[in-house]
């Protein structure tokens, strides 16, 4: 048997104790391999069609199931490409509206706030932070719109963004964040983890957050 890498002659290395395959190893490369991969998640353009397939609102074990790879392979390759994602670069002098969802990590006494902000021209996220709905977690959105030097932040009538954003750029009007809200929808429709009623939450508030992230980003 010859090596997948450098096509040297490989010698016998054992047995996968999982599945009893036949193990090989390339004494010049030190390659460790077995000829007949059962998950084939190896492969190129596994990544893509992860992604896709999160876009369409299936989860970390139904992409499993789809795909014939290993739960705990998915939820490895998301978190490697949300690592890999860079936030897209915020125009100034824009209007935005921003507005917060809840989900659940864990269990269903842990609620998540997540809160994002939406460009009205562009109709891109351009800044979302997930946590707790307070102060702290608000702020990491509306900062990043001040620094921007935003022409108007639409929100609800949430107090907390009384104290968060300046009265001349604030804007609380009726059916003000209507495009927010109805991407707020959206969200839900293609995020399982976003449902209201479903049993589908994260288990874990970074995989979350990497989902949300390649969402949001990924191109």
């Amino acid at each position: 048997m010859n090596c997948n890498k450098c096509e040297t002659k490989s010698v016998k290395n054992g047995r996968v104790k999982s599945n009893g395959k036949q193990r090989y190893l390339c004494k010049r490369c030190n390659y460790s391999f077995v000829t007949n991969y059962t998950r084939k998640a190896f492969k190129s353009g596994y990544n893509e069609k992860i992604v896709r397939l999160l876009k369409e609102g299936c989860g970390t074990l139904s992409i499993s199931r789809i795909l014939l790879i290993s739960p705990t392979t998915v939820t490895t390759r998301i978190l490697k490409i949300a690592d890999s994602i860079q936030p897209p670069p915020i125009v100034f002098g824009r209007e935005y509206e921003v507005d917060e969802l809840f989900t659940y990590v864990g269990c269903k006494n842990r609620r998540i706030c997540v809160v994002y902000a939406l460009d009205r021209k562009t109709k891109n996220v351009v800044s979302f932070a997930v946590g707790r709905r307070n102060k702290t977690t608000l702020r990491m959105v509306i900062n990043s719109l001040i620094l921007s030097d935003a022409q108007e932040i639409r929100t609800d009538k949430l107090n907390l963004y009384q104290t968060l954003v300046p009265d001349g750029i604030h804007h609380v009007k009726q059916r003000g964040i209507n495009l927010i809200e109805r991407n707020n929808l959206t969200l839900r429709t293609h995020i399982k983890r976003l449902n209201r009623r479903t049993i589908a939450f994260s288990k874990s508030l970074l995989v979350l957050v990497a989902v949300i992230r390649i969402y949001f980003w990924f191109l």
